[in-house]
């Protein structure tokens, strides 16, 4: 049985993550920043999949804090298999009126809080084991006004195969998934109907994607099934690119 700690896992893509992979029947580390009672409901949604599940409070920018998540895992479960970073934060704004306060807050938890989640990772993931970061499509779509959100996950996905490499053998996938518009509560805030309605009707299979759409990405990745996909960004995103 595998061991999975799962970041940004009471709600949205990493809720549905979690639930997916206790599914798969890996114990889950969940993982969240402030709301203590939505981690709750997630390890009660895992342990009805079928997983054993704990919940454990970390600013995935602090490195103590994520270190403590593994050492969780590790009392609890007996180790770590898995790591999904899925914490963060999008704050949008035309690039002229970007507050900068805003910028550092974003960039503080997407990419240190990734790079010190990739860390604890590199060196305590038991050999075989699986990475996978919550990156965006909008790297690639680049829509107005999501330049330092687009830029704080580019950097992401900028290490991914540096990290793969640099896990060789040790026989652990590195890998990214980035969704394309999914309703979530961190895509769906500040928008009106009619923007989403729009977005909605770009990809192909005309609809947004749902949590439980990258969480099925994310449990392949993480599978037996998914080990040969290593170093790479797989766009979820319904063929909106």
């Amino acid at each position: 049985m595998a061991v999975a700690v799962v970041t940004g896992a009471s709600r949205g893509i990493g809720r549905a993550a979690a639930i997916a992979l206790g599914a798969a029947g890996n114990d889950v580390v969940v993982g969240y920043a402030g709301s203590p009672a939505a981690a709750e409901e997630t390890v009660a949604l895992v342990t009805q999949a079928g997983g054993r599940a704990v919940a454990a409070q970390a600013d995935v920018a602090d490195e103590q804090a994520v270190a403590g998540m593994f050492d969780l895992a590790e009392k609890e479960f007996g180790g770590v298999d898995v790591v999904v970073n899925s914490a963060g934060l999008m704050l949008l704004s035309p690039l002229a009126d970007l507050d900068l306060d805003d910028f550092d807050r974003m960039h503080r938890t997407n990419i240190r809080g990734s790079f010190v989640v990739a860390r604890e990772a590199a060196r305590r993931l038991r050999d075989g084991g699986a990475v996978i970061m919550v990156s965006t499509s909008v790297v690639g779509l680049q829509f107005p006004a999501y330049s330092a959100y687009a830029a704080s996950k580019g950097a992401v996905e900028a290490m991914i195969l540096v990290l793969a490499r640099e896990l060789r053998g040790r026989n652990i996938t590195v890998n990214a998934v980035a969704p394309g518009p999914t309703a979530t509560d961190l895509f769906l805030n500040g928008k009106d109907q009619s923007v989403i309605d729009n977005l909605a009707k770009q990809p192909p299979l005309e609809r947004l994607g749902q949590p439980e759409d990258i969480a099925g990405v994310i449990a392949f990745l993480a599978s037996p099934a998914g080990h040969w996909v290593n170093g790479q960004t797989v766009r979820a995103n319904g063929g909106i690119i």
